[in-house]
């Protein structure tokens, strides 16, 4: 039964399937010595704030993540908020500072992509571009992406099922563009103590339909730092490809998500646990 399921849906996703079992694509972000590998025996961690506030937060932040074990850095620039009185990102001067903060360290930064507005300065400044929850249905960004020839992260909608999530795959792919990893970020649920519900069987269930890489960003999938740790160890013990996480030198004076931030000291706890369920699977 399940597999006569798998193969409908493998029939609508004919890019997103459709390499030769058991081969899986390799998505290769930023260049030279830096280069970071994601998908096919290759893991990375990615870490950092949920936003850019400060030319010094995020060069430090970089150097203490960097230190810690993570090989991408993530950051906010541009930040889709549920309430408009919410602090919304630095714009262009948050991926100026990014930018900095990779020309100090080394690390190949991620970001958030809102309007196709800014897709020629994210093609020119960002390593990884990263499609958040709310735009995962932006069909017209997808289409846009699907023509640029730079890796896309494309997180799951929380309120979307795994085929919707893979036919927005299907539109990025079908553009052209090869160099995409998926993210589980966690689907909306009914229960108040925690953000979202983490859905783990994504990750094998998606590798077992496409040979996409898998990533799980385990902040916004709990919404609670204390659970981040405990999630994202499971994660790679579920085959994920990466892990993305928060981390903030100062969770409780962060301008965004501090709550469900790790600090860089967390971070390095974190990636020492990760690295024998490494090993083992």
């Amino acid at each position: 039964m399940f597999e006569e399921k798998d193969g409908l849906l493998k029939r609508e996703l004919p890019l997103v399937s459709g390499k030769e079992s058991g081969c899986a694509t390799v998505v290769e972000i930023g260049e030279g010595e830096s280069r970071v590998a994601i998908g096919g025996g290759h893991f990375a961690m990615i870490a950092g704030p949920c936003s850019v506030e400060s030319e010094s937060q995020i060069i430090s932040l970089a150097h203490a993540v960097k230190a810690a074990g993570a090989n991408l850095l993530r950051g906010g620039a541009f930040k889709p908020r549920t309430s408009p009185y919410d602090f919304q990102g630095m714009g262009i001067e948050g991926l100026r500072l990014l930018v900095k903060a990779k020309e100090e360290t080394g690390l190949p930064i991620v970001s958030e992509i809102m309007s196709e507005k800014y897709l020629d300065y994210f093609i020119e400044n960002v390593d990884l571009i990263q499609i958040g929850s709310r735009n995962m249905q932006n069909f017209e960004l997808l289409k846009a992406l699907g023509r640029v020839r730079k890796p896309v992260m494309l997180k799951r909608g929380f309120s979307s099922t795994i085929r919707e999530w893979l036919l927005s795959a299907e539109y990025l792919l079908s553009g052209g563009n090869s160099q995409v990893i998926l993210c589980e970020r966690g689907i909306r649920g009914f229960d108040s103590l925690t953000r979202n519900v983490l859905d783990l069987s994504a990750v094998p269930l998606v590798k077992r339909l496409s040979h996409l890489p898998v990533m799980v960003d385990p902040s916004h999938g709990t919404g609670r730092s204390d659970l981040v740790p405990t999630m994202a160890v499971a994660a790679v013990a579920a085959g994920a490809d990466a892990i993305m996480v928060e981390v903030h030198d100062n969770p409780g004076e962060a301008l965004s998500d501090g709550f469900q931030s790790l600090t860089p000291d967390q971070l390095a706890d974190l990636c020492r646990r990760i690295e024998p369920v490494l090993n083992i699977r």
